[in-house]
């Protein structure tokens, strides 16, 4: 699961998504070499030959390629965000991949969390609105998941309102 809640002796604080990498680094590995070993089958036939000089360039710049490709796929899902409670303050801290943190808080007995089938940029958008705003959360996830997660933050603050205040 791409997120999960970190418990404490006063029940949970943090709530960390992150984005799904589906390829690991030991896959990323693999797949490097399985591609270079398929690339390079062809060259045995042409050993010795002026014809492996002319295709070995093409060869190197396909893996070059796809090095750089995963690299950067890999790089663009390192987003994440973290929910967390102090207080009566409920923050919300979403890292993009390649911008600066983005911060929204607002006091917990005044958030409303919404679930939009359709309409938004994605079906089963999950928002959270208080302190005069409106922020995304979990939009990276898979459908189900966002289905889950709201859920999962609908009960949340349901019983954080509930339960007496901390001190």
């Amino acid at each position: 699961m791409p997120y999960h809640w970190t418990d404490t002796p006063q029940g949970p604080e943090v709530l960390r998504l992150r984005a799904y990498n589906s390829l690991s680094p030991k896959g990323f590995a693999l797949m490097i070499g399985i591609t270079s070993l398929m690339l390079a089958l062809p060259l045995m036939s042409v050993l010795g030959t002026a014809l492996l000089w002319w295709m070995l360039p093409f060869l190197i710049a396909a893996v070059a390629a796809l090095w750089i490709a995963l690299r950067r796929s890999y790089r663009d899902r390192q987003v994440f965000e973290l929910l967390t409670r102090k207080g009566d303050t409920l923050t919300l801290i979403h890292q993009p991949a390649r911008a600066a943190a983005i911060e929204w808080s607002c006091n917990i007995y005044w958030v409303r969390v919404e679930l939009h089938k359709s309409g938004g940029p994605v079906d089963y958008y999950v928002t959270l609105t208080g302190n005069g705003r409106t922020v995304e959360i979990g939009r990276f996830l898979a459908e189900e998941e966002r289905q889950m997660l709201f859920e999962e933050l609908t009960e949340y603050l349901q019983s954080e309102i509930a339960a007496p205040p901390r001190g």
